[in-house]
């Protein structure tokens, strides 16, 4: 199980990591233009943060395990996109955009069970 979590974080890790990527390096209006429709009802720097916190959330999920590092840090950071993914949901929702919802739910269980795995059974500390 131990492999499957690695697998499953560096799945999430490069996810997130090109889409916040993605985010803070392109302007508002690129995004949209390239599908990101819901980005037309945030603020530029909302979406930078988003991307930022995406960026962040990826890097957490291996370099803290990787290099010994307080590797609590994973599970918080798989927490951290499983709440992203939360709002993801949410705002996709209300825009009846739902194909994203389905890509978004999925994001969601692939971090709940990082969060599940390294908080539970398969922590670190173990």
């Amino acid at each position: 199980m131990n492999i499957v979590l690695w697998i499953i974080a560096a799945v999430l890790a490069v996810a997130f990591l090109g889409a916040g990527l993605m985010k803070l390096t392109r302007p508002k209006e690129k995004l949209i233009e390239s599908g990101l429709g819901w980005a037309e009802s945030w603020s530029a720097g909302s979406v930078k943060l988003i991307g930022a916190l995406e960026v962040l959330a990826a890097v957490g999920l291996i370099l803290p395990a990787l290099l010994d590092i307080a590797p609590v840090l994973v599970p918080l950071a798989a927490l951290g996109l499983l709440i992203i993914m939360i709002g993801a949901v949410v705002v996709h929702a209300r825009r009846r955009e739902y194909q994203p919802v389905v890509a978004n739910v999925v994001l969601l269980a692939l971090s709940a069970v990082i969060v599940w795995g390294r908080f539970g059974p398969y922590s670190f500390t173990s």
